[in-house]
């Protein structure tokens, strides 16, 4: 094995190079075809699986980890995936629009398979729910069997690497047997819960534009890395291949590892030996006869299966995954099962001539939720009307007279633009928000409101914070459809925390903007009934305001800043600060109409 690294491209441009790369990959595999307009890819006999009764597989990711996920498009594994940018999850209207695609009209409905990482999780949770709202039958699992960077307390979770994709093809062949959607679930995360991996590289990757996402010294070599291009656990000094193989296999099976992998003499297992990019097919083999002699002859375990190749990829990076799972003669069935897939690998080949292959085209209009017909509680007077007018624009003004605040609090443990996140969702909600005489928001519906502004928050906020309030409100919406009261709207707050907590991993304590959401719950829950409605929302936005400030004395152990070292975590957290801003806004606002 060597360990040079470069960053010569044989691409177009930077810009177009995730659409090229779908482009051309459809244009060798005809049986998968590309969405018009979007970077949506589809069995092209999709149609089939709703025919035939079959749940329909919908997954998806960043782009940069080819072949997976657009590989395994194809009978037997996925029915359609969901690309976004470089190392980037795609955006949650994406996925929506996917899943409308492939489950609007089946039955048996969807199930979604994602990727541990909070942003496929939030994204990918925002469109199931959303789904849901639109009465599609939908299902998820996650896949996170890295057994790499989980700490003795907590941390965002065990990462998704080849494990997504054995999840593909189990689930595939789970489908193409006739399973339902609740017996697939249950099955698929006892599979998860029973599979382990690790992996080794001996360079980072390049982004295309951008340079090394780490460096590794040519006499070294990276344990435990992730396929972002993250550095691992470790760094070693460069080992033969045989030396390589027994390193990672003893730590992903070592029990004072929290997250490894159990590993006995007579287990029976499947093997993925994985190249991460670059690696030889010279190497590849050497590696996969180490892997094989080192499970058969030292650990003594059986090996029932076992499978060598690009499975998930990083870019160029040069390095191995090993993955093992525990199976039974069911598994090996799964496994065994027929599938198109061309990560399986096979070219999935088109039975239509090549004069009808064309790309297929999703009507928008056909895809788009419709509004106008829903039955749903609005206001008793106009004075509540104006008074929603009045909390919707003042949380605004609050968000984005705060952004420099809030932008500085993150680059503690983000990136630095949380506060223009939310500031940009609050500007162009202020727009659209028109005047109070003409309203350009139902401000006269809760409910509809809820739907407007999460969809607000989806589309031009973006990031996690886009996600995190697109789920907030969009699951809490049906709390107020019905019935317009203080304790319908406490009702919305405890769903939606409970939405978070889901989706984005997140508890009590963790750092995050759970924290003042939650300490607000509880004061409303308390005093609701007992004092005036002003008098529990002062109390409550105090809470959330102490919470908030409490952070900084957390450690961050859910996001993006749980991979910061915490003596680096002076400040409050940004999130729980900006929670408590427009929870502050609203109790001042609601104050000043009962004054």
């Amino acid at each position: 094995m060597t360990s040079s690294q470069g960053n010569k491209r044989l691409i177009n441009s930077v810009q177009d190079c995730v659409d090229e790369n779908l482009d051309g990959f459809v244009s060798i595999n005809t049986g998968i075809r590309r969405v018009i307009g979007h970077r949506i890819m589809v069995r092209e006999d999709y149609q089939d699986v709703i025919k035939e009764g079959k749940v329909s597989i919908v997954s998806g990711g960043g782009s940069g980890h080819e072949p997976q996920t657009t590989g395994a498009v194809g009978k037997g594994m996925l029915t359609a995936c969901i690309m976004g940018s470089i190392f980037t999850s795609p955006p949650s209207q994406e996925i929506l629009l996917a899943i409308r695609l492939v489950a609007k009209h089946n039955p048996a409905g969807c199930l979604v398979i994602i990727a541990n990482y909070t942003g496929d999780r939030l994204n990918f949770g925002v469109a199931m729910e959303k789904a849901r709202q639109e009465g599609i039958r939908v299902g998820s699992v996650t896949v996170g069997e890295d057994c790499a960077l989980v700490s003795q307390d907590k941390s965002a979770g065990r990462r998704g690497l080849v494990g997504v994709g054995v999840t593909y093809k189990l689930a595939g062949a789970l489908s193409e047997e006739g399973r339902s959607l609740e017996e697939m679930i249950p099955l698929l995360n006892n599979f998860i819960d029973n599979m382990g991996s690790m992996g080794l590289s001996l360079t980072a990757c390049t982004i295309p534009g951008s340079g090394a996402t780490f460096n590794i010294a040519d006499d070294e070599m990276e344990l435990g890395l992730g396929a972002h291009g993250e550095a691992g656990i470790k760094t070693l000094k460069l080992k033969t291949a045989k030396e390589s193989v027994k390193i990672v296999i003893d730590e992903m099976t070592n029990a004072e590892n929290r997250s490894h992998v159990k590993l006995s003499k007579r287990d029976r297992i499947a093997c993925f030996i994985n190249n991460l990019g670059s690696t030889t097919n010279m190497e590849m083999n050497i590696i996969s006869g180490d892997v094989l002699s080192y499970l058969e002859d030292t650990v003594e375990a059986i090996v029932e299966r076992a499978y060598s190749g690009r499975f998930v990829t990083s870019l160029e990076m040069c390095g191995f995954i090993v993955t093992l799972l525990h199976v039974d003669d069911n598994i090996i069935r799964l496994l065994d099962a027929r599938t198109d897939a061309p990560i399986w690998p096979r070219h999935l080949l088109s039975s239509i001539k090549k004069e009808d292959r064309r790309p297929i085209n999703v009507e928008q209009e056909n895809v788009e939720v419709e509004t106008k017909d829903i039955e749903a509680t609005v206001f008793k007077t106009q004075d509540a009307s104006y008074l929603m007018y009045d909390i919707i624009n003042n949380i605004c003004k609050s968000l984005i007279s705060s952004e420099a605040r809030l932008n500085l609090l993150d680059t503690e443990g983000g990136d630095g633009d949380c506060g223009s996140t939310l500031s940009k969702g609050a500007q162009v909600l202020l727009t659209m928000l028109g005047s109070k005489d003409n309203p350009g928001l139902p401000v006269h519906c809760p409910y509809l409101l809820s739907l407007s502004v999460a969809n607000i928050a989806e589309n031009h906020m973006g990031g996690s914070s886009g996600a995190l309030y697109s789920l907030m409100l969009t699951s809490g919406a049906n709390c107020v459809k019905d019935i317009i009261s203080p304790t319908s709207w406490h009702q919305a707050l405890h769903t939606a925390i409970n939405t978070i907590k889901r989706y984005g991993g997140a508890e009590l304590g963790d750092r995050t903007m759970l924290d003042p959401l939650y300490a607000a719950s509880e004061v409303i829950k308390e005093r609701l009934g007992k004092d005036s409605v002003v008098s529990v929302l002062k109390r409550a936005t105090e809470a959330a305001e102490l919470a908030a400030h409490q952070t900084a004395k957390m450690k961050a152990r859910a996001g993006r800043a749980s991979y910061v070292s915490a003596d680096r975590l002076k400040e409050a957290d940004p999130g729980a600060v900006g929670v408590a801003l427009w929870m502050r806004a609203i109790s001042d606002t609601i104050e000043k109409y009962y004054s």
